[in-house]
């Protein structure tokens, strides 16, 4: 007896030693976070905690994700966190992930962090191949995740080979061509040139708008056999259920809107599916598990819920959702443009400022030339008024020879030998300083005239001169003006400490800002619709450009699907489209015979 009770006191004392609560780490797309939760908590408190944390209201798009062998499971909301299979050891780590997609990602995701999450799960989606993506939409998409991360295209920051290490195509895609990393930069650089002015939400809302019109966009496949036991493989999307053949993910052979399935329900293995049309039988499926089958009726259960949603008026708290989007998008864009306006101001000043640097400095060479051809003239006209005053001195020294002749001529006149001989050889000698007299009179009005020459040129000189230090006084006053009117913005000295003043901007939204809000999503409604048209035409550019790089040995079945698709015009939606048109009981029919 004293052995049983001490039993039960030990047993007491381990229970209360037991921990009251346990370390749960959350995995994000882009980020990691750890909670201490309590052993009593549900799945619904623990994600509850996680939205809160991210600040995410959208929260019916979400779940906490956690492998059981190799099967993908979900936490249920009101079981407890420990209940489920998950293992124990701390921390126990879930994934918060995207559980169902949106029809139209513009129209339904509202918050900016819902969309940031969205894009980010999608993004690695179809770089892990897990959404089958052509080549020339993975080179857009690749633009629009650069533009979202990196912001507006500008050469002189983004210079080639600023992607090297990105990821940003799929495996697949790089290996179809034979193109380098280079090749494959300068055309997404080309497209994301294009995307400036867009803010990283409108890039990455791009981006999801592309992406949801992929044909494995938001579908879960998972492996089943009809009653013949035939090997398909059934699809839950946001639009209903679909059929594939198991070598042909991206086209449906049989589609079920949810709104012509009334119930889904399972037994075991067997999943029945019941039309809403109460006269057509219910056709059933087998799954390879049991835990497969539950993971399927969750999917069903909430793709149906939102798809019913979606068709009914939305509740009070989307509406003040949307509103309050609406405001933070016009106040975003109001910012935008005053950024924008700012920014052009700040340009034009650094161009006028670029002008002016330039124009002074143009200002300045002139300035140097005319300096330079003022010393130059100042030096010619100091080497003419010397050589002036040489041929001067030179004239004067002629002409004083020459008289210097003269008189000797009339002194040899005055004592001239009365012998012939004499007289001859003095006749000569007087021609001869005749002659030379001559010479020195015609050397000096040569020289005479070089010194009027010499004088003419001085003064040329200096009229040279002085209009030299005319046009360097012109210049001088010019460079000192400065042409910025005064109702521009003033250059401050220092470019960094640079600042503009702007008109306030009044944020109180009333009606006429709704009104002119809602007429410019119309307006940009009408711009897409033409974007789109321009955006295929310039797919099918890419497409026929990189055509003649393609590896067709390389091709894998997906591509050549695809390419099929597309030559005879299939896309996602008129595919489902078409097959709704029969009748659902043709559908089931079908459907037991494949």
């Amino acid at each position: 007896m004293a052995g049983a009770i001490a039993s039960r006191m030990s047993f007491s004392s381990l229970k209360r030693k037991q921990p009251k609560t346990f370390t749960v780490r959350i995995m994000t797309m882009d980020a990691e976070m750890e909670f201490n939760c309590e052993v009593k908590w549900k799945g619904k408190d623990l994600f509850d905690l996680v939205c809160r944390t991210l600040g995410l209201r959208e929260t019916w798009f979400f779940g906490l994700q956690y492998m059981i062998k190799d099967t993908m499971a979900w936490l249920k909301m009101d079981k407890k966190v420990l209940d489920h299979d998950v293992p124990k050891e701390e921390p126990v780590t879930f994934h918060f992930l995207a559980k169902f997609y949106p029809e139209n990602a513009e129209e339904e995701l509202v918050q900016e962090i819902t969309q940031h999450l969205f894009f980010l799960q999608v993004k690695k989606q179809i770089l892990d191949e897990k959404i089958y993506c052509p080549p020339e939409a993975s080179v857009l998409l690749a633009s629009y995740a650069v533009q979202a991360k990196y912001g507006d295209y500008d050469p002189t920051v983004h210079k080639r080979g600023f992607l090297a290490q990105e990821e940003l195509l799929p495996k697949r895609v790089i290996n179809l061509y034979q193109m380098t990393p280079e090749m494959w930069e300068e055309r997404i650089t080309a497209w994301y040139g294009q995307h400036r002015g867009r803010a990283r939400d409108e890039a990455e809302m791009e981006y999801l708008k592309i992406a949801q019109d992929l044909e494995m966009y938001g579908v879960n496949y998972f492996a089943i056999r009809n009653k013949k036991g035939t090997e398909l493989l059934l699809g839950v999307d946001a639009l209903g259920l679909h059929i594939y053949d198991p070598e042909n993910k991206l086209t449906p052979k049989i589609s079920f809107p949810w709104n012509e399935i009334r119930n889904v329900s399972y037994s075991d293995k067997e999943f029945t599916i019941k039309p809403l049309d109460k006269k057509i039988d219910v056709f059933k499926f087998n799954s390879s598990k049991l835990r497969v089958n539950k993971l399927i009726l969750q999917l069903c259960i909430g793709n149906h819920d939102l798809f019913m949603r979606r068709r009914k008026a939305d509740s009070l708290e989307v509406q003040q959702m949307k509103a309050q989007a609406r405001e933070e998008k016009a106040r975003k864009q109001m910012e935008r443009q005053r950024l924008a306006r700012e920014k052009q101001m700040r340009e034009e000043a650094e161009r006028t400022r670029d002008e002016m640097e330039r124009r002074l400095l143009q200002l300045k060479e002139e300035a140097t030339m005319a300096n330079e051809a003022l010393m130059r003239s100042e030096e010619t006209a100091d080497l003419l008024a010397e050589k002036a005053q040489i041929t001067e001195e030179e004239a004067k020294l002629l002409a004083q020879k020459a008289a210097e002749a003269e008189q000797e001529m009339q002194r040899i006149k005055a004592t001239a030998i009365r012998t012939e001989e004499e007289k001859r050889l003095m006749e000569q000698k007087v021609l001869e300083a005749e002659m030379l007299a001559l010479k020195m009179a015609e050397e000096s009005e040569r020289r005479a005239k070089e010194a009027d020459q010499l004088k003419q040129d001085l003064q040329e000189a200096r009229d040279s001169e002085r209009r030299a230090k005319q046009k360097l006084l012109e210049i001088t006053s010019k460079s000192s003006y400065t042409p910025m009117n005064s109702s521009t913005t003033a250059l401050p000295a220092d470019l960094p400490s640079f600042s503009l003043i702007s008109e306030s901007l009044s944020f109180d939204f009333k009606d006429t800002d709704m009104k002119r809000l809602s007429m410019e999503i119309e307006k940009e409604k009408v711009e897409y619709m033409e974007k789109s048209k321009h955006l295929q035409e310039q797919l099918n550019e890419l497409k026929t450009e990189i055509e003649a790089l393609k590896l067709k040995e390389r091709e894998t079945a997906m591509d050549i699907l695809h390419n099929e698709n597309n030559d005879r015009g299939n896309s996602k939606h008129n595919t489902i489209k078409k097959l709704t048109l029969q009748s659902t009981k043709s559908r089931v029919a079908f459907f037991e015979e494949l």
